[in-house]
């Protein structure tokens, strides 16, 4: 799926009063992510086992 039939939203990982922000979005059984201030460049896929393991590792504020 290419980013704009994506329904992007901010993360609720990332820093609200930053410029350090990421967009999510679902896609058929998989999570995209891809940096706000660089949308340009595309996003990287998870599949549910591999995002959860890499939610696992981040701290929450």
């Amino acid at each position: 799926m290419n980013d704009s039939a994506a329904e992007w939203r901010k993360s609720s990982y990332s820093n609200p009063d930053g410029p350090q922000c990421v967009e999510v979005a679902a896609l058929l059984g998989k999570t995209a992510v891809r940096d706000t201030q660089n949308r340009r460049l595309g996003h990287i896929e998870f599949d549910a086992p591999s995002w959860a393991a890499f939610l696992g590792t981040i701290p929450r504020n």
